[in-house]
């Protein structure tokens, strides 16, 4: 079955009664070069289990299927059940779970899904949801090796930035601090069905299982640059004062201690620079 094909897709989805949801962020994939992209650079392969985030009606789902072990994809939208039992009938390596990835227990399900597997994370995310998965799998501290992603083109030139320059940002530092970050490819908006109104591009994070801080220092580092991207025409000792409380003169001595000027805003500080703020912050408040 040719599931980029766009006669073939309307077929299915008008046999099930299918229409797309704008409030899920569906739109599916039509270009038949693109999920097998996805596939082969997403550690889908022997010896890996596969995580799937959102399935359409399984483009993706079925390259994954084709080369890693096991796939499980968690959907949200149980209208598509029907069709992707269809659609991967010949698959037996795949599971779909009928849950919001936002609300399940991933460790749990990565335990009894994938024992004795290597996992990635494989996924085409909907537009409005992309920062709060992305962070909320980074910051779970899940057993995963990498996390394969199509998000919207401004969104990869985000995460992909270097931290410290102006096109950093909040969701810039975590992907850093979690891992690493590069953008594999393009994607035009004519490769799906409906078409979007932005082009897109597929990223990848590699994970670093060795964490930089311990648990409270790593809590503390995040809201100080949460803080600091909330606000970021403030200069940094403001924005941490007005969100967080801190007495400016707490936070122009922590800059003036690492050799900064009490006028800097949080995008000219590195990743190296920001842990050393928030320790030196964290000691003095």
């Amino acid at each position: 079955m040719n599931l980029t094909n766009i006669g073939t897709v309307k077929d299915i989805l008008g046999r099930h009664g299918f229409s797309f949801s704008k409030g899920l962020g569906q739109n599916f994939i039509i270009n038949p070069d693109i999920c097998p992209k996805i596939a082969e650079n997403g550690n889908a392969c022997k010896g890996f289990g596969v995580l799937e985030i959102g399935t359409g009606i399984g483009v993706l789902t079925a390259e994954l299927a084709r080369r890693a072990d096991k796939v499980t994809a968690v959907e949200i939208d149980s209208r598509l059940l029907p069709i992707l039992a269809e659609t991967l009938e010949e698959f037996d390596n795949v599971k779909i779970i009928n849950e919001d990835v936002m609300k399940c227990d991933l460790h749990k399900l990565i335990r009894e899904e994938f024992d004795g597997l290597r996992v990635a994370v494989c996924a085409n995310l909907p537009y409005y949801i992309t920062s709060p998965i992305i962070m909320m799998l980074l910051e779970n501290r899940l057993p995963i090796e990498s996390i394969t992603v199509m998000v919207q083109k401004e969104a990869a030139q985000r995460l992909c930035a270097k931290v410290g320059t102006r096109d950093s940002g909040a969701i810039t530092v975590g992907v850093n601090y979690y891992g690493t970050v590069r953008k594999l490819f393009d994607v035009s908006r004519g490769s799906f069905m409906p078409a979007p109104n932005v082009d897109s591009a597929v990223i990848r994070i590699d994970l670093d299982t060795d964490h930089r801080l311990d648990e409270e220092s790593e809590r503390f580092f995040f809201k100080v640059v949460k803080a600091g991207f909330s606000q970021r025409r403030k200069t940094l000792a403001n924005s941490l004062s007005s969100v967080m409380g801190i007495p400016k003169e707490t936070a122009y001595s922590a800059l003036r201690a690492m050799g900064l000027p009490e006028a800097a805003r949080i995008e000219q500080l590195d990743m190296e620079q920001l842990i050393a703020l928030s320790a030196e912050l964290r000691q003095n408040i």
